[in-house]
């Protein structure tokens, strides 16, 4: 903790993130004991603003938190009413038959959501609870006593890029609560920290990642289908790494079109975004999008790694909750009901042990329920899915993983559970054992480069602030990185944040922090491990309106 003095205020339980987990957390404590005193903490400029999901959203973890979410106007407006899969090749598809794949793959009683949209609501409903919301407060350290996570900073403002203090500096404040829930989402700043200071991965798999990038689209009306869903696997990305693509069709005649690239993929020449363009130059995609207009972008990291990544939630004086946790059932593309699960559980443990008059230890319960529970069974069933994906490639493990999905659904396995290998950075090959890859250049119409659809994020950075990118060793990038893969970061950032460019003859790596869309995959991807994430001023980053 640094020695900065700083005003404190008490809270029975302190939340930093409102995702879907942290404020299904607040509303069920609230629920619980009204009394309680509870405070979300949100690094985005207003609640939703930094959320970006697919999404087709089962409502079960809404469902147990507030039954009556439909009389409350709760964002949940387009069920789903019909489901495709495909496996493409370059100029054409073949769908696959619903019928063989296991029932929990099913998505009748599911919605197509902006979660956005849905942390806003959720949000209303917290507050007229009496839940204490602070958007544009990032969390930006924890505050210790003795082992115990006491609370954390937030609202530090005025740093120069030095870091040293400037003339409008804000030191913050220290929010101190009986019980911390981190629910950062994917690869948090605090909750890295929390997992290597208290070894909660220990003995698990390391965890997976994905890059999930999506864009929103008018498309033209009689192309509408309003509650279709389409995913699909196969071209462009074929060998070069796992992934594939989702088409949703939401309200207003808009389309939610994305493209999730696994993050251990071993060509360091690969570039997931320019995949992702490419992939909307597909016959039946470009079909689908002619005449229509994108509208937003964005990015983010998902969590891959499921049952057997999921590390001890617990440490002294709080709890990991939702994507924190890893808590996203892979072959289903769903997290957010399992995140709503785990602050409903995270919530009621709290709340038994605040009024059994303990403080600052380890909510034992709130393990126990994640595991036993709604969660566990969630995703034991598919625990192998994405190793069997890692370690034999697409076909194979679509058979094999949807044997064992069936099987789980049965109540046994022939595979027991496998483990994961190398995590994401580790994965990556030397540039010289593979090909290049040749991308098409965007056309302005289907495809755009990065600058021009990170604009469509609405993302800004107060410029004078410290970089939030922070290197471990400046000359990794150009002495290591450069040499022998190539330097991968200027192609696995969605959002062009990283450059190699030539200064007076020498090679320099340059650091755009401005564009950073916050989505993480250059804390994960980085093959050398020399990036680290930390959270930028609160407010900055994207302003996503309604992913």
């Amino acid at each position: 903790m640094s020695e900065i003095e700083r005003e404190a205020m008490e809270y029975d339980v302190v939340i930093v993130g409102a995702g879907p987990a942290g404020l299904s957390a607040a509303i069920r404590l609230k629920q619980l004991d009204a009394d309680l005193e509870v405070v979300v903490l949100e690094k985005g400029s207003e609640v939703g603003a930094h959320i970006l999901s697919g999404a087709v959203l089962d409502p079960s973890g809404l469902t147990r938190l507030m039954p009556d979410w439909k009389e409350k106007g709760a964002p949940l407006n387009v069920p789903v009413t019909k489901d495709n899969f495909y496996m493409l090749g370059e100029g054409g598809g073949i769908r696959v038959p619903n019928f063989p794949m296991p029932p929990l793959m099913n998505n009748h009683g599911n919605y197509i959501v902006s979660m956005g949209n849905v942390c806003r609501w959720m949000a209303e409903q917290a507050e007229e609870l009496g839940v204490e919301i602070f958007p544009g407060m990032a969390a930006s350290e924890l505050v210790y006593e003795g082992d115990r996570v006491k609370g954390v900073v937030a609202g530090e403002f005025g740093k120069e890029p030095d870091g040293s203090q400037g003339p409008n500096y804000e030191p913050g404040m220290e929010l101190h609560g009986k019980y911390v829930f981190i629910a950062e989402g994917v690869r948090g700043s605090l909750a890295k920290e929390i997992l290597a200071k208290y070894e909660l991965s220990k003995g698990k798999s390391p965890q997976k990642f994905g890059l999930g990038m999506k864009e929103i689209w008018e498309i033209d009306p009689e192309k509408h289908k309003e509650g279709t869903i389409t995913h699909t696997m196969g071209w462009p990305l074929n060998n070069n790494a796992g992934g594939g693509s989702f088409i949703y069709h939401f309200e207003n005649n808009q389309i939610l079109i994305g493209f999730v690239v696994h993050l251990n993929y071993q060509n360091p020449h690969l570039y997931p975004y320019a995949e992702f363009q490419r992939f909307k130059h597909h016959p039946m995609v470009a079909d689908l999008l002619e005449g229509g207009k994108r509208v937003a972008y964005g990015a983010r990291a998902i969590s891959e790694g499921g049952w057997q990544s999921v590390p001890k939630v617990t440490f002294p004086g709080g709890v990991l909750l939702g994507c924190s946790a890893g808590l996203v059932n892979v072959p289903r593309i769903k997290g957010n009901h399992n995140a709503m699960h785990s602050g409903i559980e995270a919530a009621e443990a709290a709340f038994e042990a605040i009024k059994a008059d303990r403080a600052g230890d380890e909510l034992t319960a709130y393990e126990e329920t994640l595991r036993n529970g709604p969660i566990g069974k969630d995703l034991k069933k598919v625990r192998n899915v994405k190793p069997m994906w890692s370690r034999w490639g697409l076909l194979p493990s679509l058979a094999l993983g949807g044997l064992d999905m069936w099987t789980n659904t049965l109540g046994f396995t022939l595979f027991g559970t496998l483990k994961h290998g190398k995590n994401d950075a580790k994965a990556t090959g030397e540039a010289a054992k593979f090909k290049k890859i040749d991308y098409p250049r965007p056309d302005g119409v289907l495809s755009f480069d990065r600058l021009t659809n990170v604009a469509f994020s609405a993302t800004n950075h107060e410029e004078s602030q410290p970089a939030h990118l922070k290197l471990k060793d400046p000359s990794i990038p150009i002495a290591v990185n450069l040499p022998k893969f190539d330097e991968p970061a200027q192609r696995y950032c969605p959002a062009g944040v990283y450059e190699v460019v030539e200064k007076d003859g020498k090679k320099e790596f340059v650091i755009n922090f401005q564009n950073c869309v916050h989505c993480k995959t250059c804390d994960i991807k980085d093959p050398s491990e020399n990036i680290n994430w930390t959270t930028p001023q609160g407010g900055d980053g994207p302003n996503y309106p309604n992913m």
